[in-house]
């Protein structure tokens, strides 16, 4: 089994070393399963419970102080799932691989995920809140009230849109068994969202995607990923003929010239080969074999 794993398109953070470990445990854990969607769901579940990473434990708390979490899922026979909107869920990749292989349906959302992570046994009451976001939570000088507009307006006047360097550390992997692709990602989202936003994590095409010819996951300015379809536009390149280093080089520069922000994305291709590669400041990556 192939495995890439990354831990977020952003800023350089603090303790890149530890970080690192956990990223290469997580590889390590996605090599070990005989099965790709078992092999992402692993390497996921890793990052999802270390907090030094916006997904799982650690998340980004959205503007009514709540801490929710998105994932997606997809293999390259265009299985797919997606979960959205979950406080409590620290294992969001579980929660919509169990929508792809346990409902008729591809995205479930809100209270109604969260009653799907019950029914499937994944724990649904977790404290996601670490010693940082307590801090960063804490330490404003005021909290949004009122209707979603007012949070807003609250949000703009304090932060100008971006209150947070660290918003995009979402996780994700690609696996790769020598005839079957899987990708997922997991978030916390964006700190200080307006609540009940969702971004491109689980959106299929977005920051996550399968096919024959590869996959990829995504990370990264999750309203401009989502505009930009960003994954598929990867795939599409893999398609094209391009390998995986190569198609993830033209993905980010298409980025680029399309938006003024940020990505990464990490790519597999049928030959076995893993690309990578952001226009933010870092991107930490780990891959493993077995």
């Amino acid at each position: 089994m192939k495995v890439i794993v990354h831990g977020g398109a952003g800023g350089a953070p603090d303790d890149p070393e530890p970080r690192q470990a956990v990223l290469d445990d997580a590889a390590a854990a996605g090599a070990s399963e005989d099965d790709p969607v078992d092999a992402v769901e692993a390497a996921v579940r890793v990052l999802e419970s270390d907090e030094r990473f916006n997904a799982g434990v650690g998340g980004a708390v959205q503007s009514d102080g709540i801490v929710r979490t998105d994932a997606g899922v997809m293999n390259s026979e265009r299985e797919a799932g997606a979960a959205a909107g979950m406080p409590g869920v620290e294992h969001a990749v579980s929660v919509a691989r169990g929508v792809m292989e346990r409902t008729p349906h591809v995205f479930l959302n809100g209270v109604h995920a969260v009653d799907l992570a019950d029914d499937i046994g994944v724990e649904a009451e977790v404290d996601l809140w670490t010693e940082r976001s307590r801090e960063q939570w804490d330490d404003l000088d005021s909290h949004p009230e009122g209707s979603p507009l007012e949070h807003v307006e609250w949000l703009e006047d304090r932060f100008g849109g971006d209150p947070d360097e660290h918003d995009h550390d979402t996780v994700g992997a690609v696996a790769f068994d020598g005839e079957q692709f899987a990708t997922a990602t997991s978030t916390g989202g964006r700190w200080l969202a307006l609540a009940g936003r969702v971004g491109d994590v689980p959106q299929i095409g977005s920051g996550f995607y399968a096919a024959p010819a590869g996959a990829a996951s995504a990370t990264g300015a999750g309203e401009d990923i989502a505009k930009t379809t960003l994954t598929r536009r990867a795939v599409r390149h893999l398609e094209d003929g391009l390998d995986a280093q190569a198609a993830a080089d033209r993905t980010i520069e298409e980025f680029a010239e399309l938006t003024d922000s940020s990505a990464g994305v990490i790519v597999l291709d049928a030959d076995g080969n893993a690309g990578d590669a952001y226009n933010s400041e870092a991107m930490q990556t780990a891959s493993d074999s077995d």
